[in-house]
């Protein structure tokens, strides 16, 4: 069939088959017409369309309509390539950076300044690298670590912490509740990012349950605790509240919440300077800028004064000042540095590498697991110094039957331990390595005077005193994952209980 392809004033018949591709239309055109499309800085791309809707290469042309005598539409278009990619380990999609290639020239805290409104992640939940895993420092510049345009970067957050930023990202509470942390200071760190997080992305739900769990929006972001040492050259906007994203991404609702449970986040400055009313100014953001001029504007009235918010404001401010400077003078002496305590895991950028690999919560508790059987290995378990087929007392008899299980169980204990003797006196120095001997009898009368005598629990329980602890380390050492000490902890507890239920 005879089909007309329009380019660039002209048309032209072109004999073509009713099953042929599109793609192969193209190359048809190319050759024809001797189109070159550049690839440098903006990919140049070929499209045909017909009624108004583009073709796309694995298309046949039966499959669309196109019958004979149609006309196919031929443009040539500019598709701007970004200049690098950040691939999300957390979302596991790919952030395009646009822009010139003067960003390659910039330094890594810029663009990580960027990725960071893209994402919606503090700068301090993760790190990036390239894609030979080197990490890049804010200090440095993307040409120090000869990046090229079209690279594809990565982006990766603390060991553990997969699940929990992605309950934040979807604002999930019960999500972000289930996958914090046991320890505190990583907790309260956790809650900010997830309050920062819900600001950006405008999770009501979820910035309302922070708030009610003690969490400040007019509170920076700040550090990880594993970094609270190098605090001074940390990136600036760890310094960023969540009321300041939440005017940057013109978040009313959250805005109205955060001023109704704090006044003071209306005064709260960014590393800028800048309070959250010309944050939303310089933003375009129109609602948010007539809400906050409005609250700005407004009249706080007290039981015997009323004063201007801005005044109001700055008194509440010098008050809170008051209060943290008494607060550091008390706990001068009495307060740690950095709130460190030892055993803490501290992090210094070039020294040690940060666990900041993406790797999930159940990936970590099991290695977590792995290095305390590792260094914790327990002693050798207690052997089986009786080679007892079941557990006798640990099993239901009845009334009438028990006085002949004690004498059967007597004659059996008697042939056991006077072969375990013969045993210890022909090589009792090998098996004491290798097994666990109790001490030799004393003739000293250790129990305390009572009706209950030794006598009296040998005759009710059926064995000796040493017969009843050996038989409670044998079944101690069934416990092979504990330690050695606490195997022998279990044995006592079974001796205590016995011998209560006896008496």
């Amino acid at each position: 069939m005879r089909v007309f392809i329009c380019f660039e004033g002209s048309s032209v018949p072109f004999d073509v088959s009713a099953d042929q591709t599109v793609g192969s239309m193209k190359q048809m055109v190319k050759k024809n017409f001797l189109v070159q499309l550049s690839d440098d800085k903006q990919h140049q791309y070929l499209e045909l369309s017909y009624s108004g809707a583009a073709l796309q290469d694995s298309w046949a042309l039966c499959d669309v309509g196109i019958t004979s005598g149609s006309a196919i539409r031929c443009l040539i278009k500019n598709e701007q390539r970004p200049v690098l990619r950040v691939f999300n380990a957390v979302t596991e999609e790919t952030l395009p950076i646009m822009g010139s290639e003067a960003l390659l020239h910039m330094s890594v805290a810029r663009l990580k300044t960027v990725v960071s409104m893209q994402s919606g992640l503090p700068v301090s939940t993760f790190r990036l690298s390239t894609p030979a895993g080197v990490q890049l420092y804010d200090c440095n510049r993307l040409q120090d670590y000869t990046i090229e345009g079209g690279t594809t970067l990565r982006l990766d957050t603390w060991d553990g912490w997969v699940e929990f930023l992605q309950g934040c990202l979807l604002g999930r509470r019960l999500t972000v509740q289930s996958h914090l942390s046991e320890k505190k200071t990583v907790m309260r760190f956790q809650l900010q990012v997830a309050l920062y997080i819900s600001a950006s992305l405008g999770h009501l739900d979820l910035a309302g349950w922070l708030l009610e769990r003690g969490t400040h929006a007019e509170e920076p972001v700040g550090v990880h605790p594993h970094r609270q040492w190098c605090h001074q050259t940390a990136h600036e906007d760890s310094r960023k509240s969540p009321i300041h994203t939440a005017a940057e991404n013109s978040q009313l609702l959250i805005l109205k919440l955060f001023i109704a449970n704090n006044l003071l986040a209306l005064a709260c400055r960014d590393p800028a300077g800048l309070d959250p009313l010309k944050i939303a100014f310089q933003h375009g953001h129109k609602d948010c800028v007539r809400y906050l001029a409005n609250k700005l504007c407004s009249v706080v009235s007290l039981s015997n004064i009323s004063l201007p918010m801005r005044i109001y404001l700055q008194i509440k401010r010098w008050v809170g000042l008051g209060q943290k400077r008494a607060a550091s003078n008390r706990c001068k002496f009495t307060g740690a540095a950095f709130k460190a305590r030892v055993g803490d895991t501290l992090l210094v950028d070039g020294f040690n590498q940060p666990n900041m690999s993406s790797r999930s919560r159940k990936t970590v508790t099991k290695a977590n697991r792995g290095l305390k059987t590792k260094t914790l290995q327990p002693l050798p378990p207690i052997r089986n110094l009786l080679s007892v087929p079941h557990l006798h007392s640990l099993q239901s008899v009845n009334h009438g039957d028990f006085k002949e299980k004690k004498k059967k169980q007597k004659q059996n204990v008697k042939r056991r331990e006077d072969g375990l003797l013969d045993e210890i006196g022909k090589d009792g120095s090998s098996l004491c390595r290798k097994k666990f001997i109790l001490p030799p009898i004393t003739t000293e009368n250790i129990w305390p005077t009572s009706p209950h005598t030794v006598e009296s629990f040998s005759q009710h329980c059926g064995q000796t005193p040493r017969e009843k602890a050996i038989y409670c380390l044998t079944i101690a050492s069934t416990f092979t994952e504990k330690p050695w000490l606490k195997q022998l902890s279990i044995a006592r507890t079974l001796i205590r209980k016995r011998v209560h239920t006896m008496a």
